[in-house]
């Protein structure tokens, strides 16, 4: 199928490693124009690598605005325009509502929904121009928060409502903007978590599955996620707005 996406822009915070480095891979491998945004030099040189000559590696910590300003204008000023924007960038952070405290919850909202809201005001203009749209990246247990499991899940069902509001704002303008829901997916952090453990990485995931009762029994692949996340920004999707969509194995108890 060919996803119409040649010579298109778009731009991805938390982009220089996992998720977002997987999705920006995919969208140049389709032939479009990239910016993805992070705060570790290393792993944007990395990522550049990856990426090539033409895309925008930048700099900049989502949850300071000047920086993010700076990232949106350097990417409309490179592409002169934009068909799409993913707000990717997010950790998990999950701990009981008795033991917490009320800035790790400030700092969850500002890192997952004040970003992302802001990148979206920001880049709205640019979007009508294109009849583009926005993808927000959550997660599963937006819908079904569990024990132990803020302040993620509450800035994530934050994130699912702020999509269906926008979605129905700015519909009308010809932007669509969509969520989708990640359960147990090949990451970054779970690199890392394996690490720490000193456990190889294929165990890692295994494990990992077994443990959460994956219905297909395994991890999801980075790639996975890219391919549905560049479906979505694609016009091929151009009557799909205002969803969340999982991609999970199953995990979710909603269906």
């Amino acid at each position: 199928m060919n996803l119409e996406l040649r010579d298109r822009a778009f731009l991805i915070t938390g982009g220089s490693d996992g998720l977002g480095l997987g999705l920006a891979r995919r969208l140049v491998e389709e032939g479009a124009r990239v910016a993805v945004c992070g705060r570790d030099a290393e792993r944007l040189a990395q990522a550049q690598e990856l990426l090539g000559p033409g895309a925008l590696c930048f700099r900049a910590d989502v949850t300071n605005t000047t920086e993010l300003d700076e990232f949106v204008d350097e990417t409309l000023s490179r592409f002169g325009g934009l068909d799409g924007a993913v707000n990717n960038a997010g950790r998990s952070a999950g701990t009981s509502i008795a033991d917490s405290d009320d800035g790790a919850w400030r700092e969850d909202y500002e890192l997952k929904v004040i970003s992302a809201l802001h990148v979206s005001r920001r880049v709205l203009p640019a979007l009508e121009e294109t009849n583009g749209s926005i993808v927000n990246v959550l997660a599963v247990m937006a819908r079904s928060p569990g024990a132990n499991s803020t302040p993620t899940t509450a800035s994530r069902s934050a994130g699912l409502a702020l999509t269906k509001a926008m979605a129905n704002e700015v519909g009308p303008r010809g932007v669509r903007v969509n969520a989708i829901l990640i359960g147990l997916i090949e990451s970054g952090q779970w690199v890392r978590q394996a690490k720490d453990a000193n456990t190889e990485l294929t165990e890692f995931y295994a494990n990992l599955a077994k443990g959460s009762k994956v219905p297909l029994g395994r991890v999801g692949k980075a790639e996975e996620f890219a391919d549905l996340a560049t479906f979505l920004l694609s016009p091929r999707a151009s009557y799909i707005t205002g969803v969340g969509v999982g991609i999970d194995g199953g995990l979710s108890p909603v269906i």
